[in-house]
């Protein structure tokens, strides 16, 4: 052990501006990809971005193919697929209460309730903070807020579930006395389906509390759910793919990404200038221009090799549907085409195929798999597919309990612990055996 000089020779990745550019790139979805090519238009003068024309929403019909079809009703058509702005629950409410005469002080309470009511027309604030935070009396916020529980929907203003229902409840005619004074008396009891303690203490049948929770079930839980409106969200989607007999055929949707043009003439006219720091510059520009297209190729090309191997490993999704989808990991598609297991992450990074059965996000077509003493490997989806079509054609009147779907989901290979279908089921939103259980 001393110290010396040696030569050695070692090959390592460095990681240069261009390579992180690549694999930006390849992490880019279709709109950041775009924003990141209009940025790249600003910083050089020599490329320019060429942008798809939106197609039409409809083909215009050529003349002489329909007579009689006038250029007016054409036109109309168009405005046929204009987004729809609805209306909120706010306005609604607002244009109801423009109807009620209100002084100064009414009308500052009204907003401010108004301003406390969430999206499903609950209060999320007291008559007692109303009151403090207005500088009013209690009966003062009490009325203003029976204005707001007399109006349409029934059940707005609502403090909680049990006043939702019984506002809506007083509005109906022919309401059985049992269904009042269930909502008002034993609602917690009624919604834990503790029915037959309930049924012994009111000396009634359990078929009457059935026949009541029916009753209950044609009401409105969220009476402003319906107003809620959201913007809808569009995706570009990357890749196609199309059935043909018995192959599938998949297309990389190139025509609808924006294109880079190098700008030779603009380029040429500089190329004679004597100036050396504009040449300097002129030839870091084109040597950018020619490492983004490469960059954009190499994109191009790893996200078709990823979405190819995606669909030969998904076979059955595509010819038998979402329900057949198949265990897969990054790890496989990773080997299989001899690149790194973040390379195929990146790839899949918010991209989205287009299939037979709908749009959907590469990431997708990589669930979780379940393996157990069989060779049968089952995915998170396949399970809860199967979970929901057992629950679905259940005995209503013996409903399946966690225990004995993990045993008909054994029975057909797929080794679910209970624990596992408890988990799936209140992802999937479905009730435990008590309260799925009908005594008719």
């Amino acid at each position: 052990m001393k110290p010396g000089l040696w030569q050695q020779q070692t090959m390592k990745l460095a990681m240069t501006q261009e390579l992180t550019q690549a694999i930006a790139l390849l992490q880019y979805s279709a709109q950041e990809l775009t924003e990141f090519l209009e940025a790249k238009t600003m910083e050089n003068p020599f490329i320019q971005l060429e942008v798809p024309e939106m197609k039409a929403l409809h083909r215009k019909e050529k003349a002489g193919t329909r007579k009689g079809v006038s250029e007016k009703k054409d036109d109309k058509n168009w405005v046929e697929h204009l987004a729809d702005q609805s209306q909120t629950l706010m306005d609604y409410l607002r244009m109801q209460l423009s109807l009620i005469p209100l002084d100064l002080k009414q009308r500052r309470i009204l907003d401010f309730l108004l301003y406390n009511m969430d999206g499903n027309g609950y209060m999320s604030i007291t008559v007692q903070e109303t009151a403090e935070m207005c500088r009013c009396q209690e009966e003062e916020a009490e009325r203003v807020l029976g204005m707001i529980r007399d109006l349409e929907p029934a059940g707005v203003g609502a403090m909680h579930l049990q006043d939702c229902l019984l506002l809506q409840l007083h509005r109906m005619e022919g309401v059985p006395p049992l269904v009042l004074g269930i909502i008002q008396d034993h609602f917690v009891e009624f919604a834990e389906k503790n029915w037959r303690p309930l049924a012994k203490r009111l000396n009634i049948d359990v078929k009457e509390i059935q026949e009541a929770a029916d009753f209950i079930q044609k009401l409105n839980p969220k009476p402003g759910a319906r107003f809620h409106y959201e913007q809808p969200t569009y995706v570009r989607p990357d890749l196609t793919v199309v059935l043909k007999n018995d192959s599938i055929e998949v297309h990389l949707l190139e025509d609808e990404m924006p294109k880079i043009v190098f700008q030779k003439e603009y380029f040429n006219e500089l190329a004679d200038h004597k100036d050396e720091h504009l040449k300097e510059f002129m030839k870091d520009k084109q040597k950018d221009y020619l490492w983004l297209l490469k960059s954009l190729e190499q994109r191009k090309r790893t996200i078709q090799r990823v979405g190819l191997k995606i669909v030969e490993k998904q076979k059955d999704f595509f010819f038998c549907g979402p329900s057949r989808l198949q265990p897969l990991t990054m790890k496989e598609i990773a080997d299989e085409l001899d690149i790194h297991e973040s390379t195929v992450s990146r790839a899949v990074r918010g991209k989205y195929m287009q299939t037979p059965y709908g749009t959907y996000e590469l990431k997708t077509f990589f669930p979780a798999g379940l393996s157990g003493g069989t060779e049968e490997t089952a995915s998170a989806a396949q399970v809860k597919s199967k979970m929901t079509e057992l629950v679905t054609g259940e005995d209503k009147k013996k409903p399946l309990s966690d225990q004995e779907i993990s045993n008909r989901l054994k029975e057909e290979g797929w080794q679910v612990s209970r624990r596992t279908v408890a988990k799936y089921r209140d992802q999937l939103s479905i009730p435990s055996s008590s309260k799925r259980k009908r005594y008719d």
